[in-house]
């Protein structure tokens, strides 16, 4: 290893830690020369991870790099570039926008150097070469957390929330150390790559009678589950709004995401694990589910935007969970690029709304205004049918036969195929339902978009693959895992787009003869599903009665024993 190569890898973590020392230390006569402080070194700190990138693309493809200092062991590789970047990315961003909007509140030298002890840490973690490192840093994720979403002491609320929140992380930690010691005992090795070599030349070895791939597989999968908001231990992501606002955009853009950052980094672990990888799918897909369900019935921007980030979360775990490891990286890093936006900007969209509240105009009522008759149009049914179903598969199908022709043989590639077939079809039903003067430009126009969309995806998609896993090996053994039975993976596409085509038909045929009536059995339906999604499917309701069971048995505990 280049001699510049490893400094600047032992730099990464370094120069947030030396900024979270130096900035409060050098601001105790002005404040905001913290502020200033704590941005250069981060921006620095980009500079050196985009260092790291280039040093990589000059390696060879499947060279990894690893270097010991002191007691901590870091790996360079392409999965820990990417996330370095992404981290020390968004952490720029978010300490550019609290220079301003933390300036009025307390401790104010103190929130910065939390945010680089933070940064410093997730950057340790995605570059983290053992075991102990790797768990260490996960851990002390969880600590920083409490410390920065509890940061105003003087609100109740967010320290509630933020000792919830650290309860909910050690649920992920417990997990992982336990992995860590299953496999440490199995394998005889703390260091990755070795151990992954062993794990390849031996995966049926095993530990009081368990397997050991299969239980630490597992054991990851739980401590993934657990820092990524899946169902059912996602009700903590929502209620973190009462952190500071530059707090959730690093926590939703970042912190969240090491669920994913973690999966990827025992992908070599889950080729030997076919059943725990239809787990994480199973449970992947039903976060997403809930997650976008709930996003849509919230009336609080920031957690609506909460929800939003369980759902995504949900969807980048499926997408493990179908073998498409390198998908699920580029979705974190587009999901954490847009989410940090959107945090950072809803200050501003609060503060529009509360001057115009965006409500579209009414069509009768734009007709009376302005004196002009009503020529609103919709495709005949069965065109728009015909649209919707095959458009979107003819797109897709498309669009992958250009960068990769044999990927109709992955179980998981089809799978992602048929969730976009269902949201492009969607995209063209919901279009069709809105009425307007010429469909046809409308449809057009949805058309070209969703094209130049899923052609960029893919193609974007497919070099991000060859760029984070060189070894295509490696990500056939991982889409073999993923899959099931042919027969059985058959009939259940077979039979879900057929219930969904019968869905779009009748729907489009009642709406095209005057049939979308609501009966009253369909609206007490309705009432009762809004119901549970706005009270969160009582899980918030649930765990809160659990607390209350614990503290009354912990009360008549103490008074059995007499300690109180």
């Amino acid at each position: 290893m280049n001699d510049w190569v490893a400094f600047c890898l032992v730099a990464l973590p370094a120069l947030p830690v030396l900024s979270a020392v130096a900035a409060p230390l050098m601001s105790r006569s002005a404040k905001h020369l913290a502020a200033r402080i704590s941005t250069g070194f981060m921006g620095l700190t980009l500079l050196l991870a985009l260092a790291l990138l280039i040093a990589v693309l000059q390696m060879p493809a499947e060279q990894v790099l690893v270097l010991r200092a002191g007691p901590l062991t870091l790996i360079l590789d392409h999965l820990a570039v990417v996330m370095a970047i992404l981290v020390s990315g968004i952490s720029l961003i978010v300490h550019m926008y609290a220079v301003q909007y933390m300036a009025d509140e307390p401790s104010y030298a103190r929130f910065f150097a939390l945010l680089d002890l933070m940064t410093a840490n997730i950057l340790l973690l995605v570059c983290a070469s053992d075991l102990l490192t790797l768990v260490m840093s996960w851990f002390l994720v969880g600590v920083l957390l409490y410390f920065l979403l509890g940061h105003d002491t003087t609100r109740a609320a967010s320290g509630r929330y933020a000792f919830w929140t650290f309860i909910t992380y050690r649920a992920g930690d417990l997990p992982l150390l336990g992995a860590a010691l299953v496999l440490g005992h199995a394998y005889g090795t703390m260091q990755l790559s070795e151990l992954f070599a062993r794990i390849a030349a031996n995966p049926d070895v095993t530990v009081a009678g368990w397997p050991a791939t299969s239980t630490a597989a597992m054991l990851v999968a739980l401590a993934a589950f657990a820092r990524s908001a899946q169902f059912p231990l996602h009700s903590w992501l929502p209620y973190t709004m009462e952190g500071p606002t530059p707090v959730s955009a690093l926590m939703h853009a970042g912190i969240v995401n090491a669920g994913g950052f973690l999966l990827n980094r025992f992908a070599p672990l889950f080729v030997h694990t076919s059943d725990v990888l239809h787990v994480v799918f199973t449970v992947g897909l039903l976060t997403a589910l809930i997650g976008s369900a709930l996003m849509l019935t919230q009336n609080d921007i920031k957690k609506s935007l909460g929800y939003s980030t369980m759902g995504q979360m949900g969807f980048m775990v499926m997408e493990c969970g179908l073998g498409a490891f390198s998908l699920a990286v580029y979705h974190l890093v587009a999901h954490g690029l847009f989410k940090a936006t959107l945090f950072l900007g809803s200050g501003g969209v609060i503060s529009d709304a509360r001057r115009n509240d965006g409500v579209p105009p009414d069509d009768i009522y734009t007709s009376v205004v302005e004196r002009k008759p009503l020529r609103l149009v919709r495709l005949p049914w069965l065109v728009a049918l015909a649209v919707t179903v095959l458009v979107p598969a003819f797109v897709l199908g498309f669009s992958h036969l250009l960068v990769a022709a044999d990927f109709v043989h992955k179980q998981g590639a089809v799978i992602l195929l048929f969730f976009g077939w269902i949201t492009g079809a969607q995209v063209f039903f919901s279009i069709h339902r809105l009425s307007t003067e010429n469909p046809w430009r409308l449809m057009g126009m949805i058309f070209l978009s969703f094209v130049i969309v899923v052609v960029g995806y893919t193609i974007i998609g497919h070099l991000f693959e060859q760029f984070l896993y060189p070894d295509a090996t490696l990500v056939n053994a991982i889409y073999a895992a993923a899959g099931v039975d042919l027969i059985v993976f058959d009939i259940i596409v077979v039979v879900l787009t057929l219930i969904l085509v019968a869905a779009w038909l009748v729907i489009l045929y009642a709406d095209s003869s005057n049939m979308g009536g609501r009966s009253r059995v369909r609206n007490i339906v309705y009432l009762n599903l809004y119901a549970l999604f706005s009270r969160e499917f009582y899980v918030v309701d649930v765990f809160a009665r659990l607390g209350r069971m614990l503290q009354d048995g912990s009360k008549r505990v103490n008074v059995w024993l007499r300690w109180v």
